[in-house]
């Protein structure tokens, strides 16, 4: 019988021990997302946030400003971003199941959230956390107009007509190309899934004429 190898208690001690304190050092969220509004600087890290989203962090609010001020903080609630509503006509949101709150923010306006995403009007089954809680884009839907927000029915896809040739199709066609045009093809050549056809007079001819050919046998 192989002989077990004896546990060693102390080293497992001191490598939990090293692992709570790795876990205690980690900056919170209040810390790691702080903003200095006169420098727009992070006082962590240092770095500037881009100019073009100045104004934006001075009119717009990040998501836990808007959560710490409501009941339950915002449980249940619909939630969506400037940026969206500005890109998309179709409505895309988050409906908030669970959040932790950094306790140790001064207005506890940082932590983590938990939703559901609708995104162009298509609904995810799996609850996951929220991204993007410190950019100052976030606004809440009003009650009135949630149900219209969750009644949304997105539209069908289109069918796909087009795809990418196979790797010795494509190489094929663009060195046909090279020697026919003597150039080289800028655009990804795609290959159709269906032949457009015109029933004219003469594709039935042609048709026919082929049939008699091969019908035909050699003398």
């Amino acid at each position: 019988m192989v002989k077990k190898k004896p546990l060693r208690l102390i080293a497992e001690m001191a490598r939990k021990i090293r692992a709570y304190r790795e876990l205690k050092s980690r900056p919170r969220q209040s810390q790691k997302y702080a903003l200095d509004y006169d420098t727009m600087k992070r006082p962590l890290t240092g770095k500037m946030l881009p100019v073009l989203a100045w104004q934006d962090v001075r009119r717009e609010s990040r998501l836990f400003s808007l959560l710490a001020g409501m009941r339950l903080f915002g449980i249940g609630r619909v939630f969506t971003r400037k940026s969206w509503l500005e890109d998309h006509t179709e409505p895309s949101y988050w409906e908030i199941t669970k959040v932790k709150v950094d306790y140790t923010a001064e207005n506890m306006d940082h932590g983590q959230a938990w939703g559901i995403l609708t995104y162009k009007g298509k609904r995810e089954e799996e609850v996951k956390e929220v991204d993007k809680v410190m950019y100052h884009d976030w606004r809440i839907v009003p009650k009135h107009l949630e149900q219209q927000f969750k009644d949304f029915v997105p539209l069908p896809e289109p069918p796909v007509r087009y795809v990418i040739y196979p790797p010795l199709l494509r190489a094929m066609k663009l060195a046909r190309h090279r020697q026919v045009e003597g150039s080289v093809l800028t655009e990804e050549p795609l290959l159709p899934l269906e032949r457009d056809v015109v029933l004219t007079k003469d594709y039935f001819q042609s048709q026919d004429q082929g049939r008699n050919v091969r019908q035909e046998t050699a003398v």
